[in-house]
């Protein structure tokens, strides 16, 4: 766990921010290691130019699901690796087009009792219970689920780090 306190992060835009809050994220944890390479990740949902994180609450989450409904938004994804030994950095954000259906008043309300959609980026997964209520997407399904490999072996490629030297380890 990084420790960064994500509700104290503002930036102007919801890439932006997936990408300050994965940077925040990989530098705190490298500070604490020698070597090795970190992975900061961090997923918000963007519908109409605006983020959404985890909901505060209960009620918060029902009445984004009764909002989202039948609705297409952007998943975004910061990622930021960091070579700790040498202190390279390389830093991107993932998007996929994710396409939400559109459950009952009850449905919700019983996603939102299960408590899962409180943890998660938007008010929900993709590989959860919230999968059920997910029409289709449009783009790199890891990117939903919270890392985008693709993009990871690429931002690897950058700092110097071969995929499949990770292989051996």
């Amino acid at each position: 766990m990084s420790g960064v306190d994500e509700k104290a992060v503002d930036e102007p835009s919801p890439e932006r921010l997936a990408l300050t809050l994965a940077r925040l994220k990989a530098e705190a944890v490298a500070a604490g290691l020698t070597d090795g390479v970190v992975i900061g990740c961090d997923s918000v949902l963007e519908m109409d130019g605006r983020a959404y994180g985890k909901p505060d609450s209960a009620a918060e989450a029902e009445a984004r699901w009764r909002d989202m409904r039948n609705r297409t938004g952007r998943l975004l994804t910061g990622h930021c690796l960091i070579d700790v030994a040498t202190g390279r950095q390389a830093a991107e954000t993932a998007s996929t087009v994710v396409r939400l259906g559109s459950p009952s008043d009850e449905e919700i309300a019983a996603y939102v009792a299960s408590g899962e959609p409180l943890r998660v980026a938007g008010a929900f997964t993709l590989d959860g219970l919230g999968g059920w209520f997910v029409e289709g997407i449009e783009g790199d399904h890891g990117n939903v689920l919270g890392i985008s490999l693709p993009l990871v072996r690429r931002l690897l490629a950058e700092i110097g780090v071969s995929v499949t030297a990770l292989w051996r380890l």
